[in-house]
């Protein structure tokens, strides 16, 4: 036991580093218990049922020895470990990408402003075509996170256990709709054209560089400028293109399963195990399997479940990459390189989770 509970640390470490999305200092207790309710009570039912049977109603002979389940546990522990890092960096992965997405996007905001000159032009053309395409950007921004948002059959969102924790926070992207989001960035005729299409934010990269061109052809754009541009669109899609590798492609789903299937078989099979170790201490010890074989399970489940809220980190989770807080911080900073004053609040944590 003590092996298993040793194991129990080191693979438990990992996880908890994965909460991005909560904006206070930690998990409080009390949000952890909320959170891994619904598994505190199946465990204490089992483990009591369990008690029962062998201590009140005589059935002895369903307490087994500690030594197989012991071994189990070490596998489980192996298993959950293994998949909690492979999660951990998917979730890191979505981390990096967005803060590739901020970075170039910033860039960009200046190259389209100090880039894209006319001499003959007057200085208001100048801001209303900067301000076209800046907003444009923040469109693609839009309707990137939105698509991302989109429910996949794989992902965990309405699992119970995240349905009863969304009470404490809402996403954006489900309370909102995309065609009024992108209304305040785009002309009626550009927006109507963007809906008609499946992958909204590729076509809007793709409307980008069409006007990038036009305006080369104009000669607002110089040529080494205009490969300079394009160079940012092309990072640009690379940044889309690896959301959307780990949006469409889901954490292997075999070893999901068999995570899941052990973590099940070995909570299970614990209050057989401690019966008779308890029952070894005196008389009236053994109901201490409850509290104890409660505990050691709830340990197991919850680190299964940590895994779990990991493996999809744009679903719109409690513990995702905050691409809500994140598009708002480059719309914010993008409009500002426009000197423009009326900007939007930031995103701002409700109840510690950060979107």
């Amino acid at each position: 036991m003590r092996l298993i509970l040793q194991l129990c640390q080191k693979v438990y470490i990992n996880p908890f580093t994965t909460l991005s999305m909560h904006a206070g200092r930690r998990y409080t207790l009390k949000e952890f218990l909320l959170w891994t309710r619904q598994n505190i009570y199946w465990l204490l039912a089992i483990n009591t049922s369990v008690t029962i049977l062998y201590e009140v109603v005589g059935l002895n002979w369903i307490g087994i020895p500690w030594v197989p389940i012991a071994l189990l546990g070490t596998a489980t522990a192996f298993i959950v470990g293994f998949r909690n890092n492979a999660t951990y960096a998917r979730a890191w992965e979505a981390r990096q990408i967005w803060g590739g997405i901020v970075n170039s996007s910033r860039t960009l905001g200046i190259m389209i402003r100090d880039f894209i000159r006319n001499p003959v032009s007057s200085d208001a053309d100048s801001g209303a075509l900067h301000q076209q395409l800046i907003y444009r950007h923040i469109a693609w921004l839009t309707a990137l996170r939105f698509q991302l948002r989109e429910p996949r059959a794989w992902e965990n969102l309405q699992k119970g256990y995240n349905i009863e924790y969304r009470q404490h926070y809402s996403i954006p992207e489900h309370e909102s709709n995309l065609a009024d989001e992108l209304k305040r960035f785009l002309s009626t005729q550009e927006v109507d054209y963007i809906l008609s299409k499946k992958n909204r934010a590729t076509q809007l990269l793709a409307q980008q560089s069409k006007q990038f061109r036009e305006l080369a052809d104009q000669e607002w754009i110089d040529n080494y400028r205009y490969v300079e541009l394009e160079l940012l669109l092309k990072e640009l899609y690379e940044h889309q293109g690896k959301c959307e590798r780990i949006k469409n492609f889901p954490y292997p789903r075999q070893f999901a399963t068999i995570s899941q299937m052990f973590t099940r078989l070995f909570v299970w099979l614990v209050p057989f195990g401690l019966l008779k170790e308890f029952d070894k201490l005196g008389e009236h010890i053994v109901w201490l399997t409850v509290p104890f074989g409660a505990l050691v399970s709830w340990v197991f489940m919850t680190l299964e479940q940590v895994g779990e809220s990991s493996e999809n980190p744009f679903e719109g989770g409690a513990n995702d990459t905050p691409i809500t807080s994140m598009s708002r911080t480059i719309e914010i900073d993008l409009r500002e390189m426009l000197d423009e004053t009326n900007l939007p609040p930031a995103v701002t944590a409700v109840n510690n989770i950060l979107m």
